[in-house]
């Protein structure tokens, strides 16, 4: 289940690590630059690769500056 799209807003962001917290920090400076990165989870409207939409529990990296990368369904909620 990694192709999907994010329909509207992400909701309910909550953070879940950030600085060395973030066990896949080198991995990310690699391939995206250097920032302050966050790992995050939020709630969201998807529509998968079938063309159903749910709502699910989706998790990301952010830095300043560079965005959110990294998107991964954790749970369908709907």
């Amino acid at each position: 289940m990694n192709q999907f799209e994010i329909l509207g807003e992400i909701t309910s962001i909550e953070t879940i690590a950030a600085g060395s917290g973030v066990h896949i920090r080198r991995y990310l400076e690699r391939a995206h630059g250097t920032g302050n990165w966050l790992k995050r989870k939020g709630i969201a409207s998807i529509r998968l690769a079938d063309g159903t939409i749910r709502q699910a529990e989706i998790h990301w990296f952010e830095a300043h500056g560079i965005g959110r990368r990294d998107f991964k369904i954790k749970r369908i909620i709907q």
